[in-house]
């Protein structure tokens, strides 16, 4: 079944998604907002358990690889660690959709998520998405220092040889939103650059007034 684009606009059009890059600040303001406004907030990680378990390798492989330990996982090219980022997210994409348009039926839902440009073109208005991006650089590091993700870093560590695990994240992490970065500050998208002069609450409110919150 082939669901057209205009649907699937039309069946979003409660929801308010906030995207971008790596470490751009959408789960941090994601969830500001959705406690200040009281919205239910949806994270694509969060719902990614409940998806993996419905998916099967057939339809789902990317979702469904299963890796030895993190030798094997992060032993991989930089060409086969992006590309099977970039399919696993293309394959939760469909539960991601459905979900949300079971859970913005009857009011507002705020999605904190990854989407590319193309997209957004296809799923939303501008009014209804704010992009949140910050230069792809020293992403490991900083992504292991964050409470929300220290099964990921107990992961990294774990590997025999850390440098080179991270050094491979770091240039597949580069790859994918690089251009992302670059693209969507030339987009017809609103976007706000991650700024150590401008607060968390400051952001907060850009993006609040923005949606008209």
């Amino acid at each position: 079944m082939i669901i057209q684009d205009n649907v699937l606009n039309a069946y979003l059009k409660n929801v308010y998604f906030i995207t971008g890059t790596h470490l751009g600040g959408k789960t941090t303001i994601s969830r500001i907002l959705a406690e200040r406004h009281r919205i239910p907030l949806y994270d694509m990680d969060d719902a990614f358990p409940a998806h993996q378990r419905i998916s099967d390798v057939h339809h789902q492989p990317a979702m469904n690889k299963q890796f030895r330990d993190a030798d094997e996982f992060f032993g991989r090219s930089v060409e086969e660690y992006r590309n099977w980022l970039i399919g696993s997210s293309r394959e939760q994409l469909d539960f991601i959709l459905l979900d949300l348009i079971r859970d913005s039926a009857h009011g507002p839902v705020l999605c904190d998520c990854h989407l590319t440009l193309e997209q957004a073109e296809v799923l939303t208005e501008p009014s209804r998405i704010a992009w949140l991006i910050r230069e792809p650089k020293d992403n490991v590091e900083e992504y292991c220092r964050r409470p929300d993700h220290q099964p990921f870093s107990r992961w990294i560590h774990s590997a025999s040889d850390y440098e080179q695990a991270k050094a491979t994240c770091e240039e597949t992490l580069y790859t994918l939103n690089h251009d992302l970065y670059e693209n969507v500050k030339h987009s017809r998208y609103f976007w706000l650059e991650r700024d150590p002069a401008r607060t968390i609450e400051e952001t907060a409110a850009l993006v609040e007034q923005h949606f008209g919150l």
